[in-house]
């Protein structure tokens, strides 16, 4: 990303040496499978009790390591392929590729208080939004297993670090940067700003499409619930998604985990869990 722009020859973007790519998507998928072992408790305490216990059958450990090593490859992967695309198109992990390939930082500043912030903000907005529409939902149809506060905000922090790094590299470093590939493959030419937020709201919508399954688990797929879901989860992935253009993978990480510190671990200290 410090080196080739928006619009830059797949010639050159040919010439990044795949072997710093390798290095820096070696450490993200072993991040990346760190934080799946870290959700864990959060899954547990959101699955119903009955899910929850027809999943006992394989012993937690044996899961927890199946699941991590299955996430580290598939994200790894994932990560190569959106750092290789990323060179075409402006995207990418500046300050991994500074500190482990010794690249350039961009000229553009990185602003990692204000990206932490941007983060911070879209979860309050999210929380207003959730307080707005929340007395529309339909009853629940399975609660999720009861926690305290302490142990719902501890299982929130761990699986921030999911959210944070798993997250971004599936919908960021790969699903915007395929997205915006795309585009500039079919174009041959520089791609326009339009082409990054067409990519950056895909992949925001997408994101919260994915969360459907565990709204659906509660509440069942009324359309209350779809556009709740989608709409509050987009918040977080547009802007995640503008910080991965304009500053850079790790200060759309940034965000993301204190979004999720807001979500996950303040609001249910405070009593005002999602």
């Amino acid at each position: 990303m410090s080196t080739i722009m928006p619009g830059t020859s797949p010639t050159v973007a040919a010439t990044m040496p795949w072997g710093d790519d390798l290095k820096v998507a070696a450490l993200l998928a072993v991040l990346a499978g760190l934080s799946v072992a870290a959700v864990f408790p959060y899954v547990l305490q959101m699955l119903p009790v009955t899910t929850r216990a027809s999943i006992a059958t394989v012993p937690l450990p044996v899961l927890v390591v199946a699941q991590s090593l299955q996430g580290a490859l598939v994200i790894g992967m994932l990560s190569l392929l959106g750092l290789r695309m990323g060179h075409r198109v402006g995207l990418g992990a500046p300050l991994l590729q500074h500190w482990l390939n010794r690249r350039a930082l961009p000229a553009v500043a990185l602003r990692p208080l204000q990206s932490a912030l941007q983060g911070a903000g879209s979860a309050v907005l999210i929380l207003a939004l959730a307080a707005f529409i929340d007395p529309s939902l339909p009853e629940m149809r399975h609660a999720p297993a009861e926690a305290g506060a302490g142990q719902a905000a501890l299982n929130g922090l761990l699986a921030s670090f999911y959210g944070g790094i798993a997250e971004e590299l599936q919908l960021r470093l790969f699903l915007m940067t395929l997205l915006v590939w795309i585009a500039a493959r079919l174009r041959k030419a520089a791609v326009p700003d339009g082409a990054y937020w067409a990519a950056l709201v895909l992949a925001a919508l997408l994101f919260g499409v994915g969360h459907l399954p565990a709204a659906h688990q509660i509440w069942g797929l009324e359309a209350i619930v779809v556009f709740r879901t989608i709409l509050l989860n987009a918040v977080v992935g547009i802007a995640c998604g503008w910080l991965y253009w304009k500053r850079g993978l790790e200060m759309a990480i940034l965000a993301h985990f204190s979004a999720d510190i807001v979500l996950h671990v303040v609001a249910p200290l405070l009593g005002a869990g999602l």
